[in-house]
């Protein structure tokens, strides 16, 4: 990430990806790097793994160690994760429908 603007915005999309992906099954933080620096996102592990760990502690994701040399976390969506990806799955289709496809809504003026 490149100035703190880019840096600041990419990190609201890649908390909506790591919400997406873990809604769909468990995810780990090094596969989770490899699928956000796909998409344009470059984080480093100091990035994501704080990252991570907010979004545990929000309530949102849930981890459990994978045994092995080096312990693994695999992280899960929670209940709150999913009412939470649901809702901004909304705001962002909203959001999408008037930043690219110039779509205003139609606002009552009535009081």
């Amino acid at each position: 990430m490149s100035s703190p603007e880019d840096r600041e915005f990419r990190l609201a999309f890649c908390k909506l990806h790591v919400l997406h992906h873990a809604a769909k099954g468990p995810i780990y933080g090094l596969w989770m790097l490899q699928e956000l620096a796909e998409h344009g996102h470059l984080l480093s592990p100091g990035t994501l793994y704080p990252l991570l760990g907010r979004m545990e502690r929000n309530g949102w994701l849930r981890s459990r160690s994978q045994g092995g040399t080096k312990e693994r976390k695999n992280y899960r969506i929670t209940p709150a994760g999913r009412r939470l990806l649901k809702q901004l799955r909304g705001e962002v289709e909203e959001l999408y429908r008037e930043l690219v496809l110039g779509e205003e809504p139609e606002h009552s003026n009535e009081t």
